[in-house]
């Protein structure tokens, strides 16, 4: 079987996609002896993928995702290769692309959340592309062989909102990576330092969209560090237009000592900031799955979340919960975690627990069974 994989989210570009991407073609490279696989790139993302198995090829598809050319120019260029299968692990299948795939839908946040504010783009501008991503979206769900979803509650999202049968539609799960005990107590010191960053702090890391609702928990932070001064909050993401913003309002709130932005870190940095923090907070209005307090678990670190839409399935037992849209649940549970040791020992020991329910090689094999499934 000849199977592509569009990869241009591949790696460090984007965020958890691009994490979702890249650690399924490294497991099907362990797993697959059998298929021949192109996996297609952009030029500022080729360099991050070295394949391992002589089965894998690598190949350029430099269109830039939601435009024309990703949708007139990349089906022409996969019709040359005479796939029996392609996966397009996000929603932007090209609607002139005939041949069989499958997709990954993450989520129906565009659906869910389709607001002006949610974009940099002129409202006329954004009318137009919002209703191009409703035609993409439904075409990719309703021809593709199959379609997985990365949660049960995603799994219900879209049979809600798409006429799609039961058997072309499949729930595999994201995985996560151990993170504890990666980094040195010298490299995390020097981390900290650099970005003056002291203990304790509470941490939260992604991008900070309208709907991950960070705005809301800075007003309750505002008023839990009246009471706990020596509090910081770091947030953790690559700078866009969104943080920049966001960054006004730490400084418009008065908050501008008390919260620290480091920007994109490496992995490494990564690990080491999950370790380190006293808690890690996740607000967030809406998620298909949610990988960064499954990280946070696997490094260790005690969670409280929103208890908002895949957020209590995928975390369990092992995170606290509050409203995400009453600012005084959010300012209890977070202190009252923060005031009860017994209680984070408890939710750090449930957390690597329920890590071990996700794994990005058994997201892989099932991912492969699909394909088999598929042709």
């Amino acid at each position: 079987m000849r199977i592509g994989i569009d990869a241009r989210f591949y790696g460090s570009t984007s965020k958890g996609l691009g994490r979702y991407t890249e650690r399924l073609i490294k497991h099907l490279e362990i797993l697959d002896e059998k298929n021949e696989y192109t996996v297609f790139l952009r030029n500022d993302n080729i360099g991050e993928y070295i394949p391992t198995n002589l089965r894998f090829t690598k190949a350029i598809a430099d269109f830039k995702w939601y435009t024309l050319r990703e949708q007139l120019e990349f089906p022409k260029l996969l019709n040359r290769y005479s796939f029996d299968l392609v996966h397009f692990p996000h929603f932007n299948v090209p609607l002139f692309y005939n041949g069989k795939y499958i997709v990954t839908i993450h989520d129906l946040i565009l659906t869910h959340y389709p607001t002006q504010r949610a974009t940099t783009l002129d409202p006329f501008v954004y009318f137009f592309k919002h209703q191009a991503y409703s035609v993409v979206i439904r075409h990719a769900i309703t021809h593709a062989q199959k379609v997985l979803a990365v949660s049960h509650y995603t799994q219900r999202d879209i049979a809600q909102h798409f006429n799609i049968t039961s058997d072309r539609l499949e729930v595999i799960t994201e995985g996560v990576d151990l993170l504890r005990g990666h980094v040195s107590q010298s490299f995390r010191a020097e981390l900290l330092a650099r970005h003056r960053i002291t203990l304790p702090y509470l941490l939260y890391v992604g991008n900070v969209y309208p709907h991950k609702n960070l705005e809301r928990y800075l007003e309750a932070f505002r008023k839990i560090v009246q009471r706990n001064p020596k509090l910081l909050l770091v947030i953790v993401g690559r700078d866009d237009y969104f943080f920049l913003r966001l960054k006004k309002l730490v400084t418009d709130k008065g908050l501008a000592s008390s919260v620290r932005f480091p920007g994109f870190v490496s992995d490494e940095e990564l690990a080491a900031l999950y370790e380190s923090a006293e808690l890690f907070v996740f607000p967030s209005l809406y998620e298909g799955f949610g990988l960064p307090p499954l990280e946070a678990m696997a490094a260790g670190t005690p969670v409280i979340a929103s208890n908002a839409t895949s957020i209590p399935e995928v975390l369990g037992d092992a995170a606290h919960y509050f409203d995400p849209e009453d600012i005084h649940d959010m300012i209890q549970i977070t202190e009252g975690v923060l005031s009860d040791p017994i209680l984070r020992n408890a939710l750090r020991r449930k957390g690597l627990q329920r890590i071990l329910r996700f794994s990005w090689e058994d997201m892989a094999r099932r991912t492969l069974a699909a394909y088999t499934k598929s042709i």
